[in-house]
């Protein structure tokens, strides 16, 4: 898993994509360790935001490395490659904890659809965002019709995939994508990451659930997590659970 690092600082988790000989582009290798930390993650119940950041200066991540998946059969690219990407992106977007996405620098492809799977992002000057997958002849397959349209004016996304043009980091921010540019996104992400220790976990945590019902992320799952959160603080339910146990009826209180 030596190809994105995890590293726990207090109670934030900073996940580093490490293949800079490749602008950091994804890889099976990488996309199993993104998966295999994020169950690290989800079950860590100390950890109160995630940071995710490229190694170099020169870009995030410039989306899949063609040699990963070049060779695949059309049914093995749909299956596998792109169902399994988008599995491991949607479990990101899914924390139930914020998370930041530092953009050390430029996010294409892949790249920009992992880090519109993050809740904000940093950027730095000079970088910028695309969707050039037509250049190769494929299309966006993790999210970039679907979760970036959300981020993005569809015009812009229009730009991006029809048109193959880039989108500047000020622009970017101009359009709300971006929350801040920094000469260093990790550090202002850290800085960001650090405000929520004067916030309540569990307030956040719920907040994340009803943003993402009312947007259409993992909707049917956020209601029912905001349901049963809900109920869980119920005296009701520990009736429930102890008459079960007791084998014997509930008495239930409606409390």
């Amino acid at each position: 898993m030596s190809d994105v690092q995890l590293h726990i600082d207090g109670d934030v988790a900073v996940l580093t994509l490490q293949n800079p000989d490749k602008l950091n582009a994804l890889t099976t290798p990488m996309l199993e360790a993104l998966d295999a930390h994020l169950t690290q993650i989800e079950r860590d119940t100390t950890l109160r935001c995630v940071i995710l950041t490229g190694t170099g200066r020169r870009a995030f991540c410039c989306g899949a490395d063609i040699a990963a998946w070049g060779h695949l059969s059309p049914g093995a690219f749909a299956r596998h490659w792109v169902r399994d990407g988008h599995r491991i992106f949607d479990r990101l977007a899914r924390l139930s904890m914020p998370t930041i996405a530092a953009l050390n620098g430029h996010a294409f492809g892949g790249g920009l659809e992992l880090a519109s799977a993050c809740d904000i992002r940093v950027m730095v000057p000079g970088a910028t965002l695309a969707l050039p997958e037509a250049r190769v002849g494929i299309v966006q397959g993790w999210s970039g019709t679907q979760r970036v349209l959300r981020l993005f004016p569809e015009p812009v996304v229009k730009e991006m995939v029809l048109f193959g043009r880039r989108i500047p980091a000020e622009r970017a921010m101009a359009l709300g994508y971006v929350a801040e540019i920094a000469d260093d996104a990790l550090a202002s992400a850290q800085e960001i990451a650090a405000s929520l220790g004067a916030l309540s976990p569990r307030a956040v945590e719920v907040s994340k659930y009803m943003l993402h019902a009312a947007t259409g992320e993992d909707r049917a799952a956020m209601v029912e997590a905001l349901g049963s959160a809900a109920i869980a603080a119920s005296d009701d339910r520990v009736e429930g659970v102890t008459a079960f146990l007791d084998k014997r009826p509930p008495k239930f209180s409606g409390q």
